[in-house]
């Protein structure tokens, strides 16, 4: 017994953290409680409370063992003492974040291996870790939040835990309770919400961490069910499969299955088209690929699956996937047709047992038959049908000429083989028919000329007549697979010449590249027409129109109705692709309709685009036009009536002013033309955003080279700089950067409330660096966000006479002529927060490395200071 109990492995629970704070630790140590309560011998190895006194408190009535203290590089520092969880052997251990790295000396290198040590020893572990700390996310982590993950741990250590329990919140509650200071102390709290904390931040990994927990979910439910052997339906969720036989009635099927999936939350549809191991098939691939479109518009999937018995293939489908419910059409054989057996939908129906119910649904193709397959003959083409009897009929009669005059004395049985050649060769040129009137031709004159009596359709020898019948089987069998192989050589040649067009095709549509002309051109030169036109009409009494045309040859005929061609393809009411040349056999209209929608698809998109540009256009020059007569009207005319108020006060001969009246007037002209000179700074930099004539010239600078010169326009103190050392040098035009940053600035400062500093802030994240200029105004409401960076428009309660409304359109403007981008956050503890993201210059030192290294050229003590306030910029 004792053995036994020292072989068993612990059980691993692990609590899953969407994003650090969100509470998982609290979860795991709620946990021992519960479990300390229940009687269980739970000690704790290792938690890590960060000065969280939430956290801190659920530690209290838990017996912790004392940490292992290991000095290095002569810090003292602590571990989980992973001997002392061994000797005290408790039921269960309570390790916290399983992805840390321990401190070199100790006895291994992750603690997800100490964690993997106390299983083996039979002890279960409750431990944490975060989804950004899995091995797989690393590279998806750090394109979303610029930080690439020292600790990790691999996915499959967590995947073996027994349990695991998602952790999550939403971003907004995760920011307030990192604002309130729950998890961060205060004076980390704006730097973690302003950089990791970020709301797209958070909302990605959310989404991470739920996607892999429900994947791990579903491994859990698929390994119980093989486990058990369970093949029947488990009804977690609705999943509705379609059969589809490739016939019309295939979308009326997939809409009645989208109607019932419609009806419950969360269902899901899964059509599946069977097709036969030999690829014999009546199926329409045109039908197929309109139905799969269909299905795929409707959220549904599609699937292609080979099996030679279609019901239990379907079966195994539907099994395979858990669906709940079949839905199948009514059979289209005729009356006759069911001597040969019941149809699909009756076998599925029997043989679906109680788990899956199985939808028959009527539509027009009812008994109306399963249609014709193509002729061979139009698969091989008639000059080799016509061969091929030749070679059938013609080749065994001369051979029967040659060996009868030359008389020949090679035997029966080469004499069989040798009339075997002509069948296989018959099959091989012209197909099934050609090879079994070959092989009847053949025995024909085997009988009457090489068989004893001989002129006689008699035969004496019974061997004689075994070999005629085995000649006979032979053949057949050996035309059959001829004809097989010949035909599918035939079929896969054309198949694959139509993948690569529609490929190509495909590739235009999603890179948008083609205009009408280039594709028509395309489909003249695939189909070898003469001349190609679009041809569209308003209604059905209206006469046809040329859209766009193309063609060789002057003096031909143009195509201005479908009559004038041969070939015609139409594409819904209005619109009939119209091509001249010669008549196109009926398997290129597949390749023929792809390119006619897409030609519809061309036009619309020019007509479209031609549309919205001329509607931009006017919008654009309306609002203009409405807003600087409105910014000539108020806010020029305003600053203009104070200078004209003030030199006329002076020049007045009726009061004598003082020398402080004479300063305070002169005050008022020079801040009057402060404010023209703004105003009409800003008109010219916006008409030159939009004729496009913004050239910036980028060069490597350093954010200290630019940013305080930005701060000369607004009052000395009322700005705080606070940019972080080390920063790389930045890749923008410094005159534009000056003029972003400037902006910024002045609309920070006029916000922000009397006695509150505006901030700037910078901080390197990745191949980017950000600039922040906080205030702690009131703030936008998140559905006017961008709205404050289009031209002439100022927020409700901005002070009057406060400018037009161009400075943050301006920055914009500017911030991505030169690459990168201006969006607006809102500041932890109210206000607005402009974030500026800049490209980094790549392969460059940061700035204050590039400084360094410039000590004995330049003014170090210069270099080196930051200035704190405006005052210092003159320094």
């Amino acid at each position: 017994m004792a053995s036994a109990l020292q072989k068993r492995r612990g059980k691993l629970r692990v609590y899953l953290g969407a994003a650090p704070g969100v509470g998982k630790t609290y979860a795991m140590l709620s946990e021992a409680h519960r479990r300390q309560e229940r009687g269980t011998d739970i000690v704790v190895g290792f938690v890590e409370h960060h000065d969280r006194p939430r956290t801190e408190v659920m530690l209290h009535g838990l017996e912790q063992l004392p940490r292992r203290e290991i000095t290095y590089r002569g810090a003292a520092l602590t571990e989980m003492d992973t001997e002392a969880v061994l000797e005290r052997r408790p039921a269960v251990a309570v390790v916290d974040e399983m992805a840390h790295t321990n401190v070199p000396g100790s006895r291994h290198e992750k603690r997800w291996q100490d964690i993997d040590q106390l299983l083996e020893a039979g002890i279960d572990v409750i431990s944490t870790v975060n989804i950004q700390h899995l091995e797989s996310l690393g590279d998806v982590v750090e394109s979303i939040t610029g930080v690439r993950q020292q600790e990790t741990v691999p996915d499959e250590v967590v995947r073996r835990a027994d349990q695991i329990e998602l952790v999550d919140m939403s971003p907004q509650a995760l920011r307030r309770r990192m604002a309130h200071g729950n998890i961060y102390s205060s004076d980390k709290v704006d730097a973690a919400l302003s950089n990791y904390f970020r709301p797209g931040n958070l909302t990605a990994l959310r989404e991470l961490a739920l996607l892999w927990t429900a994947d791990r979910v579903d491994e859990y439910l698929q390994q119980y069910r093989s486990e058990h052997r369970i093949r029947s339906t488990w009804q977690a969720r609705e999943r509705i499969v379609v059969g589809l036989t490739g016939g019309p009635e295939g979308r009326t099927l997939i809409r009645r299955a989208a109607r019932m999936a419609a009806k419950g939350s969360g269902s899901e549809i899964l059509a599946v088209y069977i097709a036969r191991a030999d690829g014999l098939t009546s199926a329409s691939p045109k039908e197929l690929a309109v139905q799969r479109t269909l299905v795929e518009d409707l959220g549904g999937t599609y699937h292609h699956v080979i099996g030679d018995d279609v019901p239990e293939a379907l079966l195994d489908f539907a099994r395979g996937v858990n669906a709940t419910q079949i839905v199948l059409g009514s059979s289209r054989r005729k009356a006759w047709q069911y001597v040969f057996g019941p149809g699909v939908g009756a076998l599925v129906a029997r043989d679906s047992g109680p788990d899956l119910d199985v939808h028959i649904v009527t539509h027009d193709e009812v008994a109306k038959g399963r249609g014709l397959p193509v002729a061979r003959a139009a698969r091989l083409g008639r000059s080799r049908v016509v061969t091929g009897w030749l070679t059938a009929v013609g080749l065994p009669i001369l051979l029967t000429y040659l060996m009868t005059t030359f008389d020949p004395d090679v035997g029966f049985t080469n004499d069989v083989l040798l009339f075997l050649v002509l069948t296989v060769a018959a099959g091989l040129v012209g197909g099934l028919l050609p090879a079994l009137a070959s092989a009847a031709v053949c025995s024909a004159l085997l009988n009457y000329y090489f068989t004893a009596p001989t002129h006689e359709w008699t035969i004496s020898d019974f061997r004689n007549i075994v070999s005629l019948v085995v000649f006979f089987a032979v053949a057949l069998a050996v035309a059959s697979v001829v004809d097989l192989a010949a035909r599918r050589t035939h079929q896969a040649a054309r198949l694959r010449a139509e993948s690569e067009i529609l490929s190509v095709l495909a590739g235009s549509v999603l890179r948008g590249q083609d205009s009408l002309d280039e594709l028509l051109e395309r489909v003249r030169e695939t189909f070898g027409m003469d001349s190609v036109a679009l041809l569209e009409r308003a209604d059905e009494r209206s006469p046809w129109t040329c859209a766009g045309s193309v063609g060789t040859g002057e003096g031909a005929k143009p195509l201005v109705r479908p009559d004038d061609g041969d070939v015609d393809m139409p594409v819904g009411d209005r619109m009939m692709l119209v091509l001249r040349g010669r008549v196109l056999p009926a398997e290129d209209r597949r390749v023929l309709a792809a390119f006619a929608a897409q030609a519809v698809g061309v036009l619309d998109r020019q007509r479209l685009v031609g549309e919205a540009e001329q509607a931009r256009e006017l919008a654009e020059g309306n609002r203009i036009r409405t807003a600087l007569l409105a910014a000539v009207s108020h806010d020029l005319r305003t600053p203009l009536a104070a200078i004209k108020a003030s030199v006329s006060s002076l020049r007045s001969d009726d009061v004598e002013w003082s020398e402080e009246d004479e300063s305070e007037l002169l005050r008022s002209i020079e801040e009057g033309a402060d404010k023209l000179d703004n105003l009409v700074g800003n008109l010219l930099d916006m008409s030159r955003l939009q004729t496009g004539t913004v050239a910036p010239l980028i060069r490597d600078i350093s954010l200290e080279e630019v940013v305080p010169k930005a701060l000369s326009g607004v009052p000395e103190g009322s700005v705080r700089l606070a940019i972080a050392e080390a920063l790389p040098l930045v890749a923008v035009d410094p005159g534009l950067m000056e003029r972003t940053v400037a902006n910024l600035v002045e609309n920070a400062v006029k916000y922000s409330p009397p006695g509150k500093k505006a901030l700037i802030k910078a901080s390197a994240l990745a191949d980017r660096v950000e600039v922040r200029v906080m205030d702690r105004g009131p703030g936008v409401p998140d559905s006017d966000k961008d709205r404050i960076f289009e031209p002439f428009q100022r927020y409700g309660d901005a002070p009057g006479g406060s400018g037009v409304g161009l400075g943050l359109a301006v920055a914009r403007g500017f911030a991505e002529a030169m690459g990168g981008t201006l969006e607006a956050e809102d500041t932890p503890g109210g206000g607005m927060t402009m974030v500026l993201t800049l490209c980094a210059a790549h392969g460059r030192a940061p700035a204050r490395a590039v400084r360094a290294g410039a000590a004995q050229q330049h003014n170090e003590r210069e270099r080196e200071e930051i200035p704190h306030a405006p005052g210092a910029r003159g320094r």
